[in-house]
């Protein structure tokens, strides 16, 4: 085998199991009696697959993610599947992943010495989940902006943020150790 085809093998495997770190994750959820959003771990899965595996193999896991549950495996909240729900409440917020995970890990590749710039990076990442999700719920819901933000966005503040403090804390050290070790 050539070195073209082992690092080929090794990003494969890299964003395997990147996806299913995602699919583990993301199906943790808990709901809420004012929306048919529910609370879920999927962000702070995205977080740290885009900050470890950066813009690339991040987005591309997200991805991955996204089509396993697509056609079937219950890897969204709540172990639920399919492209109805892709279709559904939460299918702004689930595309909007694909630009959280490739924001936050442009961010993370080119700036991962300067964590306060990684983080606004992955703030812009968020607002830009949110707004996808926001949008996607108040065209299917047939409420106004205001009303899909109050039932998709704010409830979550809080939680989000703490799920940000939690990728920082974890996913940096993992990057640069597993980029020490030639893995990333």
């Amino acid at each position: 085998m050539n070195s073209a085809q082992s690092t080929k093998i090794h990003n494969l495997t890299f964003i395997g199991l990147l996806a299913a770190l995602i699919c583990v994750l993301a199906p943790i959820s808990f709901p809420i009696p004012i929306s048919p959003v529910p609370i879920s771990m999927a962000f702070l899965a995205v977080y740290f697959c885009a900050i470890v595996g950066g813009m690339k193999r991040g987005t591309i896991s997200v991805v991955v993610y996204i089509l396993l549950g697509g056609i079937g495996v219950p890897v969204f909240a709540g172990w639920t599947a399919g492209f109805q729900k892709l279709a559904g409440p939460t299918g702004g917020y689930l595309i909007g992943y694909l630009f959280l995970a490739a924001i936050t890990g442009y961010f993370a590749d080119r700036f991962e010495d300067k964590i306060p710039i990684c983080l606004f990076g992955m703030i812009m990442g968020t607002l830009i989940c949110y707004l996808f999700g926001t949008v996607w719920l108040a065209v299917l819901m047939k409420v106004s902006f205001g009303k899909a933000l109050f039932m998709g966005v704010i409830p979550y503040l809080p939680g989000d943020a703490v799920k940000i403090a939690l990728a920082l804390l974890s996913a940096f050290p993992l990057r640069k150790r597993l980029k020490s070790a030639g893995i990333v």
